[in-house]
């Protein structure tokens, strides 16, 4: 997603006519200059409707730490072999061109794929970014206990459940994105700049 200067001329695109690019990753720890990506994935979408799916295991190329196989299921076993960081970026790069970025705490998953990115020689991702996280603590804040995703999607019922792998967490940041879209008044009167 090259700065192109597009990101101004659709701001003012119903939500129902945006294709959102839906993207999660898991990785071997909390900051990317000390840990690596494991595993990626991203759906687009637009008006409610799954429109293409990415999805890859990483390797790391850095051990994996037992509590996060704990946490995530991914050992360094399942990523040996897989694609580098820098490739698995550069594909999901090419997935998502001309979409908005949307994640949950989605500044967190862009700083792991632009330091692959980078490590790789290319530039980062670029264009309209939107956190859910934002979004439901400004729309939803006072009837959860708190904003994280799994609270979230308990809380309010959404229908997929965030597990600590990429592809249902992005499922379940779909559905979020939807009922805030909802609750922000529908995605055939609320613009992207009104999200945004």
């Amino acid at each position: 997603m090259a700065g192109n200067g597009r990101h101004q001329d659709i701001t003012s695109t119903l939500v129902a006519d945006v294709t959102f690019v839906v993207l999660d990753v898991e990785t071997t720890g909390a900051s990317p200059a000390a840990a690596a990506l494991t595993e990626v994935a991203a759906l687009l979408v637009r008006d409610q409707e799954h429109l293409a799916s990415f999805q890859s295991l990483v390797d790391a190329r850095v051990p994996v730490p037992a509590y996060i196989t704990d946490i995530t299921g991914i050992s360094e076993e399942m990523v040996r072999g897989a694609p580098g960081p820098a490739e698995v970026a550069q594909e999901l790069v090419r997935f998502s061109q001309g979409a908005v970025i949307v994640g949950h705490n989605v500044g967190f998953d862009l700083s792991f794929l632009n330091a692959a990115l980078a490590a790789g020689g290319f530039p980062p991702m670029d264009g309209p970014v939107l956190d859910t996280l934002r979004l439901a603590r400004r729309l939803v804040r006072k009837e959860v206990p708190d904003c994280k995703l799994a609270t979230l999607a308990s809380t309010l019922g959404l229908r997929h459940q965030p597990s600590h792998r990429s592809l249902d967490d992005v499922l379940a940041t779909v559905d979020l994105l939807y009922l805030l879209i909802e609750r922000a008044g529908g995605s055939d009167s609320v613009s992207l700049r009104d999200l945004l």
